[in-house]
């Protein structure tokens, strides 16, 4: 009798179903396009974000397409013609029809881009997350799909700083749209949430760190949307407790509460097994008017004190549907780390920060394009995935499979290694 055991697809067929997929992501992006040289440039652009080499510049992406110049790259990225914005779309679409979801998370995130000089769109010496202090670098905000499939890089915008806005001149250079102004960061997410929310992509929650939690008017619209959120908050935050007078700051509210408030729930798992801390929640006023069937929590996350570290605290506003539990909203919160991952991956896989282009266009073309090739290979690794049969997974992945939707199996990385395949021998 045959094993029933999953044996993993051989090589060549593997190749043959990537090959197949990159044909089918070129086939979406054509309608881009004016111009027949223009697709092919593109399609070898996306390529070269997938090929090996070592660096996803100018100069190197021609030599992986065989030129001599990097001039036709420099010029898809300038001045053909093409628009960003319907490929972002195409983007959304494939995201939306590979890895969609009705329980998938919106996660709002920014991160850096370190530059040197002052011409590049939208540089200025401000605090980069990535770098971890205040550097000469652009700021783009992120919208993050997470999915039980998977997790990708969905929308993005760019952030222009006063010092930019306020230079007609200096925009005018830098081929800043006319029409384009200063914007904050939240305004920003508010923007790509809008769009991407309108375009019917499924997500039954929104969150984000406390740069975009603590932005009332963004909670507002999503509350409006009754689209369910939680948002982390600053210690300053004030809320009022269902049954209280008046509001008073999160971190008070947390010192307050008894000892047998909390519980340790897991946050997910993480690279040293699950991630657990101690929450609590209380129930909050809602707002007038009320939404019936909705609810406003206040929950607190406190880390678990040792000898090496103590213990450390982190608040959260949730507004969620009536009778939303304590352990799925821990998830929710949990899930925030996959826009890290996003960055890391895209940045180290298909070269996100590693443009040489100065314009507002040739910005958001080649981290357009790139966002395509990060959600290319995330949709493959997905299928990879789907491939083993659930009931021949061991009882620990059944039962960590079916407890943590947002916490995939392996790095791209790992998953490109697993398959034993390099993008250079099936992009040929």
């Amino acid at each position: 009798m045959a094993s029933s055991r999953f044996e993993p697809p051989c090589a060549s067929s593997a190749e043959e179903s990537w090959t197949e997929a990159f044909e089918e992501v070129c086939q979406r992006m054509g309608p881009c396009f004016a111009q027949v040289q223009t697709r092919q440039r593109g399609q070898a652009y996306v390529r070269g974000l997938l090929s090996p080499v070592e660096r996803k510049n100018g100069w190197q992406l021609a030599e992986e397409a065989g030129e001599t110049t990097p001039d036709a790259m420099q010029y898809l990225l300038d001045r053909a013609v093409w628009d960003s914005e319907q490929m972002r779309d195409v983007l959304r679409a494939y995201i939306r029809e590979k890895l969609g979801d009705a329980r998938a998370v919106l996660v709002i995130d920014e991160t850096g881009f370190l530059k040197k000089g002052s011409k590049s769109v939208g540089v200025q010496r401000q605090y980069s997350g990535t770098a971890g202090r205040i550097e000469n670098c652009q700021i783009g905000v992120f919208l993050t799909y997470t999915s039980q499939a998977g997790h990708t890089l969905l929308d993005r915008e760019l952030y222009l700083p006063k010092s930019w806005t306020q230079d007609p001149a200096r925009c005018r250079e830098a081929h800043v749209p006319a029409e384009v102004s200063f914007a904050t960061k939240p305004e920003l997410a508010a923007r790509m949430l809008a769009r991407t929310l309108d375009a019917g992509i499924s997500a039954a929650w929104v969150t984000g760190d406390t740069v975009y939690g603590s932005h009332r008017p963004l909670r507002a619209v999503l509350e409006t949307r009754q689209q369910a959120y939680a948002m982390a908050v600053p210690c300053k935050e004030q809320v009022q407790v269902q049954a209280e007078s008046a509001p008073r700051r999160v971190d008070q509210i947390a010192c307050a509460l008894p000892t047998d408030a909390w519980q340790r729930l897991s946050a997910g798992s993480g690279s040293k097994g699950p991630r657990l801390f101690d929450w609590a929640r209380v129930e909050l006023v809602d707002a007038e008017p009320a939404m019936t069937g909705w609810q406003h929590w206040l929950v607190m996350r406190r880390s678990i004190a040792s000898e090496a570290k103590p213990e450390a605290m982190a608040y959260v506003l949730v507004f969620a549907r009536t009778g939303t539990t304590l352990s799925d909203m821990v998830q929710v919160i949990g899930s925030r780390w996959t826009v890290e991952q996003c960055f890391e991956e895209a940045k180290g896989q298909v070269g996100l920060d590693e443009y040489e282009v100065r314009s507002w266009q040739g910005w958001y073309r080649h981290i357009t394009l790139s966002m395509l090739a990060h959600a290319f290979l995330t949709v493959l690794r997905a299928q990879s995935q789907a491939e083993v049969p659930l009931s021949d997974a061991p009882e620990e992945t059944k039962q960590q499979k079916s407890c943590q939707p947002h916490s995939p199996s392996r790095t791209l990385d790992e998953f490109k290694r697993m398959r034993g395949l390099t993008v250079q021998s099936w992009l040929r």
